[in-house]
């Protein structure tokens, strides 16, 4: 037998730590139409060690490319279909027949995700997803395939109403009763797990003046404190991941399982996305990749391995909004990587985080805007309010971090203290950004927040709440 040198024993070891860590997946999106065909990229995913992907269909080119592949699928029932699978057993029926039972086991469809951040979508579908859930279920039932096959929905971090501190996180009141109790019973009843999308990139941009982008990147940082329970977070996706299982914990669904099934970072974007890069996204990734092969769970769950699918497989040059949307791929249509990271256990060997020099490290300072003109003479009084146009879920990741590591006095707006009502997201973030304004002494972008706060010379006025005094220094 050949000896086994030291550095091979420590990584014999190191493989034996490893085996029972978490697993990274990867999303595959199709709105493009330069992208290789279905059984190329199959055998990318092959090469790669990549066990594991993520469609937002059932592209039948795509399942049978798939099929014989060993690589475990995940599919999804479009939100468009949710009316139908939730009216009637007849069509969901007929659509797992069609669209699941045709390809298993050959294919090896280990989840449905019914609809995509159904609670955000503009054409009001919420109300039909825990049936449709229900009657896909059923489906699977009568093919004999429910044990093999779970069902799930993905929700996004703005399904939550409080995530700061993680150990405060809770789901939007007004879903609690229609939706998430009767999903979570659900899912406990089928041995399935509460599928979530976070981006830590869309808090970092919206507040990179008060966010450590080594914070978002999982690179070493002096961490964050949790005030509730005491634990130190030293990366975002970490403080993320325990708000939401801490929300299962509020209504005592302790039990569920979870899987993050998107996350990613841009490597390119507009002037105004601030940490869109190349050098970002790699860092982004790969060290996410480390953290999850190399176990260890979260503060608030250490045992909890958690399943990763990172977003996405492609650069998609078809999709709609800013730069950063076509820009989160892994690889290029031509199939060459954007940039080198590992996605496999063997690879993490030889991965090192090629950190950038100074500054390209260092937070941001940006001047303030939307003061429109606001006099800053020691005479006159300021304080910062949200900016109501701002979409709900960068106002709610400027408040996030305004509590958070901005260090704001967030106490007044908790439930039941003097500032929660009215309980709004406009309010809540107006106290909270006043609160840093004034503690950081009002100095020349400490009202910014991304563009999600401004300054104002008159009181703000949200109920019976009193605001800190605004007068200069």
């Amino acid at each position: 037998m050949a000896r086994l040198t030291w550095s091979s024993f420590l990584f014999f070891l190191y493989i034996l730590h490893v085996s029972d860590a978490g697993s990274i997946g990867v999303n595959y999106g199709r709105i493009a139409n330069n992208l290789p065909s279905a059984a190329k990229v199959v055998e990318l995913l092959k090469s790669y060690g990549l066990g594991r992907v993520k469609v937002f269909d059932t592209d039948p080119a795509v399942l049978k490319a798939l099929s014989g592949s060993g690589i475990r699928v995940t599919v999804d029932l479009p939100n468009e279909l949710l009316f139908a699978a939730a009216r009637s057993k007849s069509f969901a029926s007929t659509w797992v027949q069609s669209n699941i039972a045709a390809y298993y086991p050959a294919t090896e469809i280990e989840a449905i995700a019914v609809g995509n951040e159904v609670f955000a979508d503009k054409r009001n579908t919420t109300r039909f997803l825990v049936p449709a859930m229900k009657n896909i279920h059923d489906a699977l039932v009568k093919y004999n395939i429910n044990n093999a096959i779970k069902v799930s929905s993905p929700i996004a971090l703005s399904a939550l109403q409080n995530s700061y501190p993680s150990s405060a996180g809770s789901f939007r009141p007004e879903l609690v009763e229609p939706v998430f109790r009767p999903m979570l019973d659900f899912l406990r009843q089928t041995g399935s797990f509460l599928m979530v999308n976070a981006y830590p990139f869309f808090a970092y941009e919206s507040n990179s003046d008060v966010i450590s982008l080594d914070y978002a990147l999982f690179r070493e940082n002096p961490g964050v404190v949790d005030s509730g329970n005491g634990l130190r977070y030293f990366s975002l996706f970490d403080a993320q991941v325990d708000a939401v299982f801490a929300a299962l914990s509020a209504l005592k669904y302790d039990d569920i399982k979870m899987v993050v099934t998107e996350t990613g970072w841009p490597s390119e974007g507009d002037e105004n996305e601030v940490g869109a890069s190349i050098q970002n996204a790699a860092a982004y990734n790969g060290n996410l990749v480390r953290r999850i092969l190399t176990g260890g769970g979260t503060p608030l769950r250490p045992k909890a391995d958690l399943t990763v699918y990172l977003f996405a497989l492609f650069n998609e040059n078809k999709k709609n909004g800013p730069t950063s949307e076509r820009n989160y791929g892994l690889f290029y249509p031509n199939e060459q990587k954007v940039y080198d990271i590992p996605f496999t256990v063997e690879g993490l060997k030889d991965y090192h985080d090629n950190r950038p020099p100074a500054p390209g490290n260092q937070r941001v300072t940006t001047p303030v805007s939307g003061g429109g003109g606001v006099s800053t003479s020691s005479s006159v009084n300021r304080w910062c309010v949200a900016n109501g146009e701002m979409g709900k879920e960068k106002l709610q990741a400027a408040l996030d971090f305004a509590c958070g590591e901005g260090g704001a006095d967030c106490r007044p707006i908790q439930p039941g203290a003097s500032c929660y009502d009215p309980n709004t997201l406009h309010a809540h973030a107006s106290f909270a950004f006043n609160s840093y304004y004034q503690k950081k002494g009002r100095a020349g972008g400490s009202c910014y927040f991304g563009g999600a706060a401004y300054v104002v010379t008159q009181q703000p006025k949200f109920g019976k709440c009193e605001y800190p005094t605004g007068t200069g220094y």
